[in-house]
């Protein structure tokens, strides 16, 4: 199925220590004026392992609050190599938010950074959760110390501690953080396997050099694309990988240059839009880059066009979730515009009816798409139902609707899911309206999502005041910023005086979205 000259690993685990033996001297990773080299990470890696070990990790999950950094790709490997799960969490989650996903997770331990410490802190009592371990400080795990004292990798200690703890491939590996229909968070659960047959599909359609590329990734870690790719990639392809902690153009266009990138792993369309828009993106000079990767969010024509223009390096979509990933990739040399490209080595992609989801459908024909293939899912934690509901017969039901042309390749239209997707996000209306519903002067409440010229698509809210109430906009704004991430925010809100609803007494969604693209709205 994959080119028997491609390294195969039973783990990222795996793929780490050869990285660690094979270019120990080489940089793994960078973030400002910081380098490491893999075999100091590999160092840190299993410092960290051991005292997730004495914490009694193994078997159990382990839930990382942390933002893109050294840390986080620290945290999370160490987790892997104890035999435990990662969850890592968006760090930046009001504490409502922590409180529902952490719930979710049910996790033995959390690596926090200052971020998270002070919010998870009054959660704890409630959560059951066994230890808390401060990630970069010298009171918890300072991953900037005893770097001069390294212990050599030709240690034969090593390689027996390593057996002791390394994953096996049908171990759970991961849960990663999706929603619902229903707005209720769920957490994917994949194991090694999955994830080290992800690693052998992408590098089949986008192929590297092993040692010889540069990455760059803006991506946070917390997110599956920031995760599967953007982290997991340069460590099985033994290079360097550059880490913008937060997002911000200038800075991504000059690490572009200065860090001769090969391999730009964007992530969705807003990230290039606003790439496109600053002052120093006609000066760049992009000629190290191979691959600019985008998904996530649709990429409109024209910014393909600017980019590869500007660049001389064309945009390359693809196409996954957190339930599977990659599912489609397009191919250097043969992209389709608007296409998320094929499906990629070992993965089944059919178009069925919306009706029945059983019928196949012919070339051109919209419905919803269904895949198979090694890299799925082992499913939902905790949520038998919920799994037996996507996973049907072997088939993962997407919830997205599209079509194949007769070539095989893959366009997406449309979402049967009720979610929105906000700069790459997956945005949940319902998940948010909760939230907003506590609010004591709100007694009625809806959001659904507008499209966006810059970020895709954006909640706008729909509120019906609690009768006497004086609920302000500045006040509705104000409690949005205390108890939502900011992707999450409805970017404006209409005060109504009752919510329409269809003859069943349903909240009529269609015409709330007519309502929010009104201009009055």
């Amino acid at each position: 199925m994959f080119d028997p000259a491609l390294p195969h690993y039973p783990s990222i685990v795996h793929a780490l220590w050869a990285a660690v033996r094979d270019n120990h001297e080489g940089l793994a990773l960078a973030c400002g004026e910081r380098r490491v080299s893999f075999g100091e990470l590999g160092f840190q890696v299993r410092r960290l392992r051991q005292q997730l070990l004495e914490l009694g990790a193994q078997r159990e999950r382990v839930a990382i609050l942390l933002p893109s950094s050294i840390e986080a790709v620290i945290a999370l490997l160490a987790t892997m190599a104890a035999g435990a799960q990662a969850a890592p969490i968006n760090p930046f989650f009001k504490v409502p938010e922590l409180r529902v996903v952490l719930k979710e997770a049910e996790p033995k331990l959390l690596l926090v950074g200052p971020e998270a410490r002070d919010k998870v802190a009054g959660l704890l009592g409630e959560l059951g959760v066994a230890h808390t371990f401060e990630i970069g400080t010298p009171a918890g795990f300072d991953s900037r110390a005893h770097w001069s004292d390294r212990t050599p990798s030709a240690d034969p200690n090593l390689a027996a501690l390593d057996a002791a703890s390394d994953p096996a491939p049908d171990d759970a590996a991961l849960l990663i953080f999706t929603g619902g229909t229903t707005g209720e968070p769920k957490a994917v659960v994949h194991s090694h396997r999955a994830l080290s047959v992800s690693l052998l599909q992408h590098v089949s359609a986008w192929p590297v050099v092993p040692r010889g590329e540069r990455f760059l990734s803006a991506a946070p870690i917390f997110h599956i694309w920031g995760l599967a790719y953007a982290t997991f990639i340069p460590i099985y392809c033994q290079s360097a990988h550059v880490i913008i902690s937060k997002y911000d153009p200038e800075l991504v266009l000059l690490a572009l240059e200065a860090e001769t990138i090969t391999v730009f792993s964007g992530g969705p369309a807003p990230v290039y839009m606003l790439l496109t828009q600053h002052a120093r993106f006609k000066t760049t000079n992009f000629s190290s880059l191979k691959y600019c990767l985008t998904g996530g969010a649709p990429c409109p024509e024209d910014l393909h066009q600017l980019w590869e223009q500007q660049t001389g390096c064309a945009l390359l979509e693809g196409w996954g979730m957190s339930e599977a990933a990659p599912l489609c990739l397009s191919r250097p040399g043969a992209r389709k515009l608007l296409s998320v490209g094929r499906p990629v080595v070992g993965t089944q992609v059919e178009v069925v009816d919306l009706e029945t989801g059983s019928r196949v459908l012919g070339a051109g024909e919209a419905g919803e798409v269904r895949i198979r293939g090694p890299q799925l899912m082992l499913g939902y934690r905790a949520k038998p139902e919920a799994t037996r509901e996507v996973l049907r017969d072997g088939w993962l039901y997407t919830g997205d609707i599209g079509y194949l042309d007769a070539e095989g390749d893959l366009f997406l239209v449309d979402r049967k899911k009720d979610m929105i997707i906000v700069g790459g996000f997956n945005v949940y209306p319902r998940q948010v309206d909760e939230v907003l519903f506590k609010h004591p002067k709100i007694a009625e409440v809806a959001s659904v999502g507008i499209p966006d010229a810059m970020l895709g698509e954006v909640l706008v809210a729909f509120v019906v005041r609690t009768p006497g109430a004086t609920l302000s906009e500045d006040e509705f704004f104000d409690y949005c910023r205390a108890n939502l991430v900011k992707y999450r925010r409805p970017v404006a809100v209409t005060f109504l005086d009752s919510l329409p609803r269809t003859n069943a007494r349903k909240l009529d969604k269609k015409a709330l979205r007519a309502l929010a693209r009104q201009p009055s709205a």
